[in-house]
């Protein structure tokens, strides 16, 4: 008989789960890689306007303050963003460290069962191997009292034979 895993549907939940949060991670990460990719486009968006605020005419100085202003405060933003975004993916991963933690504590167990089930197996083909050699060595036993008793009652027939004639 096979070894059965009495928890292997517990085990399959608990696997599937563990799946599911890694792509609930994996959808996390990427919207963090988003909100830095948004950063670098802002930082990037600054770098470009400082750029032409130099070479531009003094006149639009004022306007692009206010537009580095913008970009400043909503890189500030972005930033948070980000940070949450980050503080989301550290939830996910505790939580998928966690459910490991309850895939890999059965399939310890399974493992444990599965070697004392084996353990077992093999104790029960020992103990019919011991029965069957306790039963063999009986039937030889007989076997050879039979034929020696057979000898011996041919014995005395060929030496009552002898003696009557």
């Amino acid at each position: 008989m096979p070894f059965v895993y009495r928890l292997q549907k517990v085990l399959d939940f608990r696997i599937r789960k563990k799946e599911e949060q890694l792509l609930v991670l994996q959808k996390a990460q990427q919207a963090l890689y988003e909100a830095e990719a948004d950063i670098q486009r802002n930082n990037e968006e600054i770098a470009v306007t400082k750029q032409a605020q130099r070479q531009a005419d003094y006149t639009m100085m004022e306007a692009y303050d206010t537009y580095l202003h913008h970009l400043w405060e909503k890189g500030e933003q972005l930033e948070i963003v980000r940070q949450e975004k980050a503080q989301i993916v550290q939830q996910e991963v505790q939580k998928l460290v966690e459910l490991e933690q309850a895939v890999k504590v059965l399939e310890k167990h399974k493992e444990k069962n599965k070697d004392a089930y084996i353990a077992e197996q093999k104790a029960i083909e020992l103990k019919n191997m011991s029965e069957l050699g306790v039963q063999r060595y009986f039937q030889q036993t007989r076997e050879t009292r039979e034929e020696q008793e057979i000898l011996e009652q041919y014995q005395k027939e060929l030496e009552e034979d002898n003696n009557g004639y």
